[in-house]
């Protein structure tokens, strides 16, 4: 990673702490950083830790759309337990014994929430209704109700099956487990889901995210990592991965010649050739200067975001 200049653009790849909001995070990099102008690409719930996003200066443009990436985690469900939150963050609300599970009772359960799927978000969630955000409703008493909306399960796999006591004395059965999912994916709602789909009710006592599209945990910095960066008077600053370097990693490349360079950052929708799969790419000069987030529209480039 290079270091920040004057006017930092580009991306803080963070390893989030548990017990910090993303939001928390995103005020301890303006600090660091010395710039308002710092968002994520996708929030982690306080309990959660691992890769989280941001982007500051420019490359906050870059986030709306490296938001919709798939993402990557790893986690503990607990079967026999429910909670208000879906999580180990919120009150216990149910208790059922769950030992004695057979592990193809719970492959097969787990394979109903692969794939293509219709997820009902946890209801202590920021999703809004009707303007209102979901937790806020739960918190004042409201009995809240979200649709269900649909969501990629690309892998979820089962590692491990323990068996054990939760504080309670409930027998519980704790399950290690990896999860390949689509932007917007809540993995307590799978846990929830899955523990209700076995009968016993179930709730996630630990997740980590390991990565968002491209940026994976070994790009990342703890936030001590990155304020020992900032205090090192031989350093530079706050490590970022630069925009073109961000960009290349996350969309396809199309390199543009210098006359279509032009053409692009004037607005004019230059012709443009197919690429393999969907989504945004990024348009690169001749000199290797990231232009713009463009997408095919009948065959021609329309700017999302430009950066140049």
């Amino acid at each position: 990673m290079k270091r920040q200049s004057n006017k930092p653009g580009g991306l803080v790849i963070v390893d989030k702490p548990s017990g910090f909001t993303s939001h928390d995070v995103v005020a301890k990099m303006r600090g660091m950083a010395r710039t308002r102008r710092v968002g994520h690409a996708g929030t982690l719930d306080p309990m959660a830790t691992g890769v989280l996003v941001l982007g500051l200066e420019r490359a906050t443009k870059l986030l709306g759309h490296l938001a919709l990436t798939e993402k990557e985690y790893v986690g503990t469900v607990r079967l026999g337990q429910t909670t208000v939150t879906d999580d180990a963050e919120g009150e216990l609300t149910g208790s059922k014994a769950a030992h004695g599970l057979a592990r193809e009772d719970i492959d097969a359960e787990v394979a109903k929430l692969s794939g293509a799927i219709m997820q009902v978000p946890s209801k202590v969630s920021a999703i809004k209704i009707d303007g209102k955000r979901s937790y806020k409703r739960v918190l004042d008493g409201e009995d809240v109700e979200i649709p269900a909306r649909p969501v990629t399960v690309s892998s979820f796999l089962v590692h491990s099956v323990h068996e054990t006591e939760a504080e309670d004395g409930t027998p519980v059965t704790d399950l290690l487990v990896s999860v390949v999912c689509s932007s917007g994916t809540y993995i307590r709602a799978l846990a929830r889901d899955l523990g209700a789909g076995l009968g016993v009710g179930g709730h996630l006592t630990a997740l980590r995210r390991t990565r968002v599209g491209p940026y994976k945990l070994d790009r990342a910095r703890t936030l001590e990592e990155l304020q020992a960066a900032v205090d090192d008077p031989e350093g530079g600053g706050v490590p970022i991965m630069p925009l073109g370097e961000a960009a290349a990693a996350a969309f396809t490349r199309w390199d543009v010649a210098e006359a279509q360079s032009r053409q692009l950052l004037n607005g004019a929708r230059i012709p443009m050739p197919s690429f393999e799969g969907d989504g945004p790419v990024a348009a690169f000069g001749p000199d290797g200067t990231f232009l713009a987030l463009v997408e095919n529209q009948g065959g021609r480039a329309k700017s999302l975001a430009v950066f140049a």
